[in-house]
């Protein structure tokens, strides 16, 4: 299976899910991570190489591939229509993460309408989810009012997710106890990604 995560706004959660669906879909079969976004910020999350999954640049991943059940794409912040295009051709699933945030929303819904005529299969995940506010639930109705194809699991706002990168391990190898709730919903997501 190949998945890709983009979206057209940077820091949605985009690196943070590609690590944690990888992590996940390693558990069920060798999976690879392709960091394919400039910044690099899967690569340098895994220079400590204790990520369970394999990572590789996108020059360095086509003799890599065949070797892989799953490939999990962090693709390039801001992709043009002719990448998304291509994306679409060439995946079997676009994640679209997106924050509650409206700016967020309104790109994802820009995305969205990029991708509608390509027939692609896609989902939006919602990511940074504060249950202190009501911004969620108000990105859920968003989401169910628009008909917009989503996973049912958010993922939570938890400061495990920017240390983590720092330790090169993923929330569910991170020392708080809260970090287990983040897991919890990346491995929702991840079932949701197999049973479709």
């Amino acid at each position: 299976m190949i998945i890709a995560i983009t979206a057209l706004k940077g820091g949605v959660g985009k690196t943070t899910t590609a690590v944690h669906l990888a992590a996940y879909l390693q558990t069920l079969a060798p999976t690879l991570l392709i960091d394919a976004d400039k910044n690099r910020s899967a690569l340098v999350w895994a220079k400590e190489d204790k990520l369970p999954f394999y990572v590789a640049s996108q020059a360095g991943s086509p003799g890599l591939i065949g070797k892989f059940t799953h490939i999990v794409i962090d693709t390039q912040a801001r992709p043009e229509l002719a990448e998304l295009t291509d994306l679409a051709e060439g995946s079997d699933l676009l994640i679209l993460p997106t924050t509650p945030n409206a700016l967020d929303l309104d790109s994802t819904k820009k995305a969205i309408e990029l991708l509608e005529p390509l027939k692609v299969n896609y989902r939006v995940l919602l990511t940074k989810v504060d249950s202190r506010t009501t911004n969620g639930r108000d990105a859920r109705n968003f989401i169910q009012e628009n008909k917009v194809p989503a996973f049912k699991a958010d993922i939570p706002l938890l400061v495990a997710f920017q240390r983590a990168p720092s330790l090169g391990v993923t929330i569910k190898d991170y020392p708080d106890p809260r970090a287990k709730s983040g897991w919890s919903q990346y491995r929702a997501v991840g079932k949701e990604i197999i049973k479709k």
